[in-house]
């Protein structure tokens, strides 16, 4: 069962130097790969997270644009500002996507960063990161404020994503806000749900041709019994 909660806990009084610098040791003693947090002299520390990305909707990206290179990004050149032609595909929903970043990183960064790094030109308030849990045989996921540190996060939980695992979904408030949208990702929306209502009346009709079949076939037996 998926629970979906927004987090809304008090903040606890930051950490010492001494006390990042003892969970630190303590997370990368744990950790089974070369992903390890580094501490800065300056208290701040750096570090991996993992995204998973489940989005149900599709994203908007430039139209015949290549892959980003490694030169685009260390000239960081952005690919998305040299067409204005746009194009909608999904995303696969098991893509998973590691960022190294800061303990200074906030939610809004990471969102913000895992947009550019595909290409996404939609407004990343469209978008929301969760941090899931499992608890109790359930998955819970709670919604992240943008002003939240990940990397801290992670630091606490440890390097375990049986135990904290990071979500990049769509930001649901409510009411679909429609006027967000640009007209290729509207009609890719009509696209679809034209497609399921087709799909949904295929299932409809061949259950009920089964139905009928098995009725005939049951009358033909009938038919040929005494009595």
């Amino acid at each position: 069962q998926n629970v979906t909660q927004t987090v809304e806990e008090e903040k606890p009084e930051p950490p010492t130097i001494q006390e990042i610098k003892q969970k630190i040791e303590k997370y990368n003693a744990k950790v089974t790969n070369c992903l390890l947090m580094k501490l800065n002299e300056d208290g701040t520390y750096t570090g991996f997270i993992k995204v998973h990305l489940k989005l149900r909707r599709p994203v908007t990206v430039p139209a015949g644009i290549r892959p980003q290179s490694i030169y685009d990004a260390l000239k960081e050149v952005n690919l998305a500002e040299m067409t204005d032609k746009r194009t909608s595909f999904y995303l696969p929903l098991d893509a998973i996507k590691q960022l190294h970043i800061s303990s200074t990183t906030t939610v809004s960064e990471v969102i913000q960063g895992l947009l550019k790094k595909f290409m996404v030109v939609d407004n990343p308030q469209k978008f929301a990161l969760f941090k899931e849990m499992r608890k109790d045989g359930q998955v819970l996921f709670q919604k992240l404020p943008l002003t939240e540190y990940p990397l801290y996060l992670r630091l606490l939980a440890g390097p375990d994503t049986d135990v904290l695992s990071f979500v990049l979904k769509e930001n649901e408030t409510g009411e679909v806000e429609w006027d967000a949208f640009s007209i290729p990702e509207l009609q890719n929306f009509l696209m679809i749900l034209d497609k399921e209502e087709k799909d949904k009346i295929q299932q409809v009709h061949r259950k009920y041709e089964r139905f009928k079949q098995r009725l005939q076939q049951t009358l033909k037996e009938a038919r040929g019994k005494p009595g």
